[in-house]
Order: structure tokens, then sequence, then C-alpha cells
């Protein structure tokens, strides 16, 4: 069996073993959950050594026929893009898993339910992101709403339900327009004698396809994917899930799933319709500038943690939605190793802030002032949090902050020098909640909160320490990164841009 379906059946096989253990027996259910998601981890990372970095396009495929009356297979594949996404995906679940280990109980359903769900939901996004048959795509692009819509509908707090109907609502509409081009796309590979949604194929329609139909076909793919990302100004559906979904289901509705948006950017409307990429680029630079300070304006007034979070999400997806469609090398590759780091940096933010809301049972920003006094280890990690969230130099969000900005700024240095106001507001919307709630008095109720205990230091420490060695030794990443970043900008067409001031000037 391949790697990759291997690495999909292995969360299933763990949800076979939750559907079998005793309803009564949530510790077994949390064990089967914890074990399955580690050894996922490791076959991910197994996969990753195994990746070989010189080789150009995708690795570990397999194809297999479908549905072949229209041309449709199970065909997997990662290049070095998807596999750090995957790689991202399979690290954050288990220790999600750790850090929320209460957090089944009290929900709708039963912790078995709970579990079950979250290993569902790990076998759609590494299919999402391994998928080399754009139907396979969209099944999986799908089928990720149902999971997620019960975790947040079943198991948030507040307004869940109605936050649950939201996200769903606002994704099954970008689905649809979705789907209407991935006919379009199929209708005109077929009149072209390829029936078949094979990713590599129909990257050469676009040299048949008239412009009008490119564009169209283009904008079904890419509202989809700005819904999902999400981007100014689609992104109403962010705050209100974020605040609702439990911790654990924020991290990897913000850490992972989201990246399905911009991942999309780059896998569909890239790579099949270039010539519409390069027409739309201006619009798109601008709604991801407007992103970017607009996320930040939200940020610095948020008086509710969770929304805070979720605010200084948007303004980050708008930094790596710029990077990607810079048409350069340095800003593909800033902007992918963006999305593993704020995948990272966003988890600490959100399991800090989870630990701190459980212990206040409030998640205003206002109610945790001196927690620094009392609770140190807690405060120190939200600050370190927050200062990656910034991206501070030394920790991992500057490197890749500092490739989009500079990608950016050989070919729109207006829209670059003005993304860079964002890293002023970043400052204040961090560094303000900061001194609010470590900093100062001790508000009254905090007197006795308790640090954190084993099991939330044993999760949130990889966390830091991802955080903290990717800063100072981005190399790894980026060398997956960088070779599969090359290719897509050189054979769609894009090339960096050259110097304008000649050598001895």
């Amino acid at each position: 069996m391949n790697i990759l379906s291997f690495l999909m059946l292995l969360p299933l096989i763990g949800t076979a073993f939750i559907a079998l253990a005793p309803k009564t027996n949530v510790l077994l259910t949390k064990q089967i959950a914890l074990v399955t998601t580690i050894l996922v981890a490791l076959v991910g990372i197994y996969m990753t050594i195994s990746f070989d970095f010189n080789a150009n396009g995708f690795q570990f495929v397999e194809s297999r026929e479908w549905i072949p009356a229209f041309g449709i297979k199970y065909a997997l594949g990662v290049d070095g893009i998807a596999l750090v996404l995957i790689l991202m995906s399979v690290l954050l679940t288990p220790i999600v898993v750790v850090a929320g280990w209460n957090e089944s109980e009290g929900g709708r359903w039963s912790p078995k339910v709970f579990y079950s769900l979250l290993l569902v939901l790990e076998t759609m996004m590494i299919g999402v992101f391994a998928s080399t048959d754009v139907f396979l795509f969209y099944v999986f692009f799908e089928a990720m709403l149902v999971p997620v819509y019960f975790l947040i509908g079943g198991f948030g707090s507040g307004e869940r339900a109605a936050a649950a109907v939201k996200f769903l609502l606002y994704s099954l509409f970008g689905g649809l327009l979705m789907l209407a081009s991935i006919i379009g796309i199929y209708v005109m590979a077929t009149r072209y004698g390829n029936r078949t949604f094979d990713i590599t194929t129909l990257s050469g329609l676009h040299t048949v396809l008239t412009p009008m139909m490119e564009n169209v076909l283009f904008l079904g793919f890419f509202i989809a994917f700005a819904i999902k990302a999400p981007l100014w100004p689609l992104h109403t559906w962010l705050p209100d899930a974020a605040k609702s979904a439990t911790p654990g289901t924020s991290v990897l509705l913000l850490g992972v799933l989201d990246k399905v948006g911009t991942f999309g950017m780059i896998r569909y409307c890239l790579t099949l319709f270039p010539e519409a990429s390069k027409t739309f680029t201006p619009m798109i630079i601008t709604l991801a500038v407007i992103s970017i300070l607009y996320g930040a304006f939200l940020a610095i007034g948020a008086k509710d943690i969770k929304r805070l979070i979720a605010y200084t999400s948007i303004s980050h997806f708008g930094f790596i939605t710029m990077g990607i469609f810079a048409m350069t090398s340095q800003g593909m590759s800033g902007s992918t190793l963006y999305m593993f780091n704020h995948g990272f940096s966003t988890a600490a933010l959100f399991l800090v802030a989870g630990f701190m809301i459980t212990r206040r049972n409030s998640s205003t920003i206002s109610d945790f002032g001196g927690l620094q006094r009392v609770t140190p280890i807690m405060a120190w990690s939200f600050f370190i949090a927050g200062l990656s969230s910034l991206a501070l130099p030394g920790l991992s969000s500057f490197v890749s902050e500092f490739l989009v900005l500079v990608g950016t700024f050989t070919r729109y240095p207006v829209a670059a020098v003005i993304a860079t106001f964002g890293i002023v507001l970043a400052a204040l919307y961090i560094l303000i909640p900061v001194q609010r709630a470590l900093h100062g008095p001790t508000t009254p109720g905090n007197e006795n909160l308790s640090d954190l205990t084993l099991r939330e230091k044993i999760a949130i420490a990889p966390v830091i320490a991802t955080i903290v060695v990717l800063g100072f030794y981005p190399s790894p990443l980026l060398n997956i990164i960088n070779p599969a970043s090359q290719t897509i900008i050189s054979q769609q067409g894009f090339s960096d841009p050259a110097p304008t001031t000649s050598e001895g000037k």
C-alpha cells in the first residue's frame, strides 16, 4: 500500500477501534485517539525523511481507477508544498488530543463521537493536500466540512449552533462555485480529447481556453479558496466559529483547515489558470493588503481573546495570499513557510488561551490581569506565542514574513510597503493584550489560579520548541519547499523580476 494511503487509513482504523470500545470507558477512547495520532505523526515524519528534496514533480504517487466512465481516479502524490502541510497536520493533531484531553466532556454527544470526528477529520486533512485528481480534491474539500460542523455545533460553547451553520453555509457556497468550475474545466478538457481530472494534464488546458472562459473558471476556484482562507471581505464566518469552537477544534480550524484555501490558490488557481491569475493579481494583492490592515485593526479593538486570535489570522492570511500572488519564488516559498509557521503559532495561542479560559471560565481579556505573578509558566507560554505571532526575529514567523515582504517588494513595492504597517499593528494587537492579561495588578478572582499541569506542559512544549527552532534554523523546511515553489513559478510562465540596477552602479 502506498504510504499516503496508509497515512490516510490509520486514523480510520483508530476510529474503528473507538467504535468497538465500551461507551463508558472514556479513558480508553482517549488513549486510542492519542496512540493513533502519534502513529500517524511518526509515519508522516518517516515520509518527510524519505522525500527526495532534489527531485521535481510529485512523489509517493498512487493512481487507481475510481469512476472510469468519467475519468475520475483515486490519485495521490505530494510535492514539497503539500508535504510540509501534511507534516504540519499530523504533528498538530496529537498535540490537540493531549491539550484538549477533557474537551470532549460536556458536549452534546459522547467522547467517542468527539474523537471519531477528530480522526475522520485528520484523514480528510491528509487527503485534501495529497490529492492530484481535481474531483478527488473536491470530495475531500467538501467532506471535511462535516466533522468540523459537528465538532463546533456539538462540542463548542456559546452560540455554537449558529456559528456551525454560518461556517457550513459559507463553505458550501464556495464549494458550489468551485464545483461549477470543475465541471466547466472537465467539459473543456473532454472537448479537446482529455476525459480526465488529473491536475498535471489539466494544467496545460489553459493554452486552449479563451481569456473569458479562463477568467470565469478561475473565479469559481478562487472565491471558494478565499472563503476558506479567509480573505477580506469573505472572512465573517471565522471569528464566530473560532469563538464558539473548543480550543482544540480552533487549532485545527485556523491551523490546518484554513490552509486548504491558500494551498488551493497555489495548486489550482496558479497551476490551472496562470493567465487569469495574472489578470486578477492586482485585485487580489489589494484584497490581501486590506486583509492585513483590517484584520490587525479588528484585533487591536478585540475584547475577547479567541476573537483576537481569529482577527490576527485574517491579517496573517493577507500576508500569505500576497506572497502567493506576488508570483516570485521568494514570495511563494515565504507563503508556504508562513502556512506552516502560522499553524504552530496559532496553535500555541489557542492552546494557552484555552488553558486560561478553562481556569477563569471567561474569555474576556480584561479578566486576566496579573497572570505573570500567579501562573508564570502559562504567562510566559502566551508571551512567546504572541511574539511569534507578531513575527519577532528569532521566532519562526519572522523568516516567512520577511520572505513574503521581500518577494512582494520585487514586483509590487507599493503593496509591500503598505503591508509593512501590518507589522507595526501586530505589535499593538499582541503587546496590548499581553500587557493587560499578564502584567499589572492581579485581577480579583485570579489569585488562586493554578499554573500549567504536566499534561498541559507536554502539549505546549513541542509547539514552543518548534517555534524557536524554526526561528533560528528554517533551512530543513525551506529545502523541501523551495524546489516546488520554483517549479510552480517556472512551469506556469512566471519568473522572478530581473534586477533593475546594473552591477557596479
